[in-house]
């Protein structure tokens, strides 16, 4: 089986590599670098960029932990970027070597489909090569979308691509779009020092988390002084070489030397001949897959964010591992109703399953558990007590239907309850299994158990 894959982001690296250890013949095509936006452009690098402001805050806060020291603390923006390349190198290094160890062949170009059977190649010094398979994955992924409202100039107005590699620290921060990337980048320029406002268009910010998780995140942008203005459209955007100049609804203007763009994301379609191939596009013009991921035409698989689905790496990775499964003859389908999330803030989210707006908005019978991060002795002993556990379980089951953390190491301890609700399990199950004390993850314990309404570690009502 010959397979060709278009992409080596966490979708297409990891399909391939699955695909040479079931005994394919791969060969992936990428036009910029292996790892794509994540490893690139999005999931590592902010993360990095997260561990550097992290780092200055708790050097900040010296202090509070009993430890004396005297000089100077400051970020140094080109050496922060620096860090961040070098962890970006050493990962692309990674798959590079993942891809030589198993045999697959990468191709490194533009490529496009010339019909349902070829890919035509355009290498980057311009020499063309027509390739053939027996299947296709299409995994080329998403960008930053351009909107008309926000000029992009790469300076002044820039995307979170620009955001990631600015040499100096800005005074002052405009970020359009309170949702993930917005509040990521909030709170890492504002620990940095920079004095960050978001605007959102929707009532509060971070709208597809559970409204009490939001709600708490609100409090703590506010308590690190970063401005929220929600439920207000910026009309019309001006910059200068002095800064940028943003004009709300209700008349307001806000100024700041940048801005952040951080709303929507557009899927890497064009230029890649699915015209020529029989693939069918939805309205929004990402690629129409089935639960198998197979596209309109039955030899071309979609995976990842082109699919328009959850615009998630660790979603791109499960795609392509189904995709591949697929084509080798394994009948399987793609299954979204266990899928944890990230959000790497200060305190940090996470979430799996429904939130309790989806449940009342379902007309579910349900029960809620929750547990606060400040009732853990291992909370106080890091200085980390920002938080609540939160645990929503059918009221006549008991079956955990969903589970939100936002605290110190929350994107970790969710895992705990995807596997809970991937075998199945109740609240009873979950509260009954002994959790290692000191810990965080005595919460999520102690939130199951006020579902049923004994947990220990709660006062009477």
């Amino acid at each position: 089986m010959r397979i060709l894959i278009l992409g080596s982001g966490p979708g297409g690296y990891v399909a391939a590599l699955r695909a040479a250890q079931m005994g394919a013949e791969v060969t992936v095509v990428e036009e910029k670098e292996v790892g794509g936006t994540c490893l690139n452009e999005g999931c590592i690098p902010t993360k990095t960029l997260v561990a550097s402001a992290e780092a200055y805050a708790r050097a900040k806060d010296l202090a509070s932990f009993g430890i004396d020291f005297t000089g100077e603390i400051k970020p140094n923006a080109r050496k922060i970027v620096e860090r961040k390349n070098s962890v970006i190198a050493n990962q692309v290094k990674g798959i590079r070597g993942l891809f030589k160890s198993w045999g697959v062949t990468l191709k490194e170009g533009r490529g496009s489909f010339i019909d349902d059977k070829q890919i035509r190649l355009i290498s980057k010094s311009g020499a063309e090569e027509n390739l053939t398979a027996d299947k296709f994955i299409i995994a080329t992924g998403s960008r930053p979308a351009s909107i008309p409202t926000f000029p992009f100039d790469g300076k002044r107005i820039i995307s979170s691509t620009e955001a990631l590699d600015m040499q100096e620290i800005p005074d002052s921060m405009l970020i359009i779009g309170a949702g993930v990337m917005g509040c990521e980048f909030g709170c890492i320029y504002r620990e940095f020092g920079t004095e960050v406002t978001l605007i959102e268009l929707m009532p509060r910010a971070l709208t597809t988390e559970d409204p009490e998780i939001s709600q708490i995140m609100e409090r703590e942008l506010k308590k690190k002084k970063i401005k929220l203005h929600t439920g207000v459209k910026v009309e019309r955007v001006t910059s200068d070489e002095t800064g940028v100049k943003a004009f709300l609804s209700g008349g307001k203007e806000l100024t700041a030397s940048k801005m952040l763009v951080t709303i929507g994301r557009a899927f890497n379609t064009a230029g890649i001949g699915v015209e020529h191939a029989g693939i069918e596009l939805d309205k929004r013009g990402a690629i129409v897959v089935n639960e198998f991921m197979e596209t309109s035409n039955k030899d071309i698989y979609a995976i990842g964010d082109v699919t328009g689905g959850m615009l998630l790496a660790h979603v791109a990775s499960k795609q392509g591992l189904t995709a591949v499964a697929n084509i080798m003859g394994h009948k399987e389908k793609m299954d979204y109703s266990v899928i944890p999330a990230g959000i790497f803030t200060h305190p940090e989210i996470a979430s799996v399953g429904i939130r309790e707006n989806q449940a009342e908005e379902r007309g579910l019978k349900y029960k809620v558990g929750r547990f606060q991060y400040r009732a853990l002795g291992k909370a106080h002993a890091m200085g980390e007590i920002a938080g609540l556990f939160k645990v929503i379980a059918d009221a006549d089951s008991n079956k955990i239907l969903g589970v939100h953390i936002i605290g110190h190491d929350a994107a970790d301890i969710i895992h705990e309850a995807a596997v809970a609700m991937k075998a199945g399990l109740t609240v009873e199950a979950l509260a009954d299994t002994v959790h290692a004390h000191p810990t965080l993850a005595e919460g999520l314990m102690e939130a199951a158990e006020d579902v049923m309404g004994r947990a220990i570690h709660v006062p009477k009502p």
